[in-house]
C-alpha cells in the first residue's frame, strides 16, 4: 500500500492533516454554536453553515487560476497565513450581538479565501508528483493515502472540540457559548504545525510548486506532449459532467454537520453503555485502526521480522481494548458532535481494505474505471439515506421551544439508538471512498496540463455548489416529517447515479 510512493506525498499529506484537523474541529460544533450563541433557527443556522462550506470549496477555482500564473507553492503559503487570521478572529469570544455576528462572518470570509488558495493547489502538487513515469501506476493509491491522511486529522477533531469546550466551561469558568471559541482556537495551532511540516520537508516536493521557469519546464516535460484542441475539449466536457454529478453527493454527504447533527442532538439517545459506549472513545477507534493495519501487515510483510512486529501491534491493540472494556462503569454521556468522528474513522480504517479489493480487481483486469466508481458511490449514498428514512418512520416532526433568553431552542424528541447514525456513517463512508479520492485522482489525470489548477478548482466548485445545497437539510428540518427529509437526499443521489451511468461511455473514453 505504502511502497513505491514518492516521498513528497507524505510531506504534503501531513501538512494537509494539520490544516484539516483544525478545520474539522471548528466544523464539529459550528452549527450548534450558531444556534446557541446567536439564537438562530435551524434554517438560518443551516444557511450560514452551507454558505460557509460553499465558500470554502468555491474559492479554490480562483486559487487555481492564481496558482497557474504565480505558482502552487506560493499560493499554499499565502493561504495558510490568511486562514490563520480568520481563525484568530473566530477564536475571540465577543458575545452574541450584531457586532459579534459581523466579526464572525468576516472570519468565515478569511477562512474561505485562505482555504481557496491552500486546498486545491496542495492537491495539484500531489497529482504532479505522479507525472514522473516511475510513479504513474501509483496515482490512485497515492490519492487514497492522501485522503486517508486528511481523515486522520478529522478523526480527532470532534473529541478535541468537545473536550476543549468542556475544559473552558469547567476549569476556566467560561459560559457555554464563550467556550465554543476555545474549540475554534485549535485551528490556529494546527495551522502553525502545517506550515512547519511544509517547509521542513519542502525539498521532497519543491519541483511541483511551479512559479519559476525551471519548474515550469520540468512540469511541461513530465506532463507529456500538448493536447490538441479537440482532445482538450473532450477532457474538459468529461470533467464538467463529473462535476455536475458530484454536486448531489456533497449535498447529501455534508448533512453530517447539519441535519444529521440535528438528528443526533434531538432524536438520538444521549447516553450509552457497554460495548456501544466504547465506540465514543476516540482512542478505542485508534486501537481498531491499529488492528486493521496490523492484520494487513501480517499478510503483506515481506520479512519475518515485519510479521512479528505486526502481530505484536495487533495483540497490544486487542489488550488495550480489553482493558478499556474492563474499566467501563455504568453509562457515559453522548454529545451530538461526537458522531462526526465515525466518518473519518471509517475512512482511515477502510482505506487499506478498499485498496486491497481494487488492487485484486486490477490484477484480474476487472477494476472499475474512476467514473464508474463515482456512479457506484452515488448509489451507496442513496442506500445510506434509505436507512435513515426507514429509521425515522414514526418519529415526530422536530420542534423548537422558547428558552429563558427569548431565543428558540431545540427540543429533544426521542432516544433513538446511536447505532442508526453509526451505521449510516459507515454506509456513507463506503460511498465517499468510491467517489472522493477517485474523483480527485481522475481530475489530476484527465485535466489538460495548462488548465490543471483551474480544473482542480472546478472539482471544488462542484463541491461548493453541493455544500450550498446542504441548506436544504436545514430548510426541511421541522417543516416536513423526518422520513421525507431523508427521502429527498435518497432521490437526488439515485437520479445523479442514473445520469452518471448514461454518460459512462463518454467519460471512460478519456480515462
Amino acid at each position: 500500500m505504502f511502497e513505491g510512493q514518492p516521498k513528497g506525498l507524505y510531506a504534503l499529506a501531513l501538512a494537509n492533516t494539520g490544516e484539516r484537523f483544525g478545520y474539522y474541529t471548528m466544523l464539529a460544533v459550528f452549527a450548534l454554536f450558531l444556534r446557541a450563541n446567536y439564537g438562530l433557527s435551524p434554517a438560518m443556522a443551516g444557511t450560514i453553515y452551507s454558505a460557509f462550506l460553499m465558500l470554502v470549496y468555491f474559492l479554490p477555482l480562483f486559487g487555481g487560476m492564481l496558482a497557474d500564473k504565480f505558482g502552487f507553492g506560493r499560493m499554499v503559503t499565502t493561504g495558510i497565513i490568511i486562514m490563520f487570521a480568520g481563525y484568530v478572529l473566530l477564536s475571540v469570544p465577543l458575545g452574541g450581538d450584531s457586532f459579534a455576528l459581523i466579526v464572525m462572518l468576516a472570519a468565515l470570509l478569511l477562512i474561505g479565501f485562505g482555504t481557496g488558495l491552500f486546498k486545491g493547489n496542495l492537491q495539484v502538487m500531489v497529482g504532479d508528483l505522479y507525472n514522473d513515469p516511475q510513479y504513474k501506476d501509483k496515482r490512485d493509491a497515492g490519492f487514497s493515502i492522501f485522503y486517508m491522511a486528511i481523515n486522520i486529522g478529522a478523526l480527532f477533531a470532534p473529541t478535541a472540540a468537545i473536550k476543549i469546550k468542556e475544559y473552558a466551561e469547567v476549569s476556566l469558568g467560561y459560559s457555554s457559548n464563550d467556550a465554543y471559541h476555545f474549540s475554534f482556537a485549535v485551528a490556529c495551532a494546527s495551522l502553525i504545525l502545517s506550515i512547519a511540516i511544509y517547509y521542513i520537508f519542502r525539498s521532497t516536493f519543491r519541483h511541483t510548486e511551479g512559479g519559476t521557469k525551471k519548474n515550469a519546464a520540468v512540469s511541461a516535460t513530465e506532463a507529456g506532449p500538448e493536447l490538441s484542441k479537440e482532445e482538450t475539449k473532450q477532457r474538459v466536457i468529461a470533467l464538467c459532467l463529473v462535476f455536475a454529478v458530484v454536486i448531489f453527493f456533497w449535498m447529501a454527504f455534508h448533512q453530517n454537520g447539519l441535519s444529521l447533527t440535528y438528528f443526533a442532538d434531538e432524536f438520538t439517545a444521549q447516553s450509552a453503555e457497554g460495548v456501544q459506549a466504547m465506540c465514543f472513545n476516540v482512542w478505542n477507534l485508534v486501537a481498531i485502526i491499529f488492528i486493521v493495519y496490523g492484520l494487513f501487515s501480517v499478510f503483506q510483510s515481506k520479512t519475518a521480522k515485519g510479521r512479528y512486529i505486526a502481530c505484536a501491534v495487533v495483540i497490544l491493540a486487542v489488550a488495550f481494548l480489553c482493558w478499556q472494556y474492563s474499566q467501563l462503569e455504568g453509562t457515559i454521556a453522548v454529545s451530538a458532535p461526537i458522531f462526526q468522528q465515525f466518518n473519518p474513522f471509517y475512512v482511515v480504517a477502510l482505506t487499506p481494505v478498499s485498496m486491497a479489493i481494487f488492487g485484486a480487481l486490477a490484477a484480474k483486469g476487472k477494476e472499475p474505471s474512476a467514473p464508474r466508481k463515482i456512479a457506484y458511490g452515488m448509489i451507496v449514498a442513496a442506500i445510506a439515506y434509505a436507512f435513515m428514512a426507514l429509521g425515522s418512520v414514526g418519529l415526530p416532526t422536530p420542534q423548537s421551544a422558547i428558552g429563558p433568553d427569548g431565543n428558540p431552542v431545540a427540543v429533544h424528541m426521542a432516544d433513538v439508538s446511536p447505532n442508526l447514525l453509526i451505521s449510516v456513517y459507515l454506509i456513507l463512508t463506503f460511498g465517499e471512498l468510491l467517489l472522493s479520492p477517485m474523483g480527485i485522482s481522475f481530475v489530476s489525470k484527465v485535466a489538460p496540463p495548462k488548465y490543471k489548477g483551474m480544473m482542480m478548482g472546478g472539482w471544488f466548485v462542484s463541491t461548493a455548489i453541493g455544500n450550498q445545497l446542504v441548506v436544504v437539510g436545514g430548510l426541511l428540518w421541522g417543516a416536513v416529517p423526518l422520513w421525507l427529509c431523508w427521502t429527498v437526499f435518497l432521490a437526488v443521489c439515485l437520479v445523479a447515479a442514473i445520469f452518471m451511468f448514461a454518460m459512462m461511455k463518454r467519460l471512460e473514453k478519456v480515462c
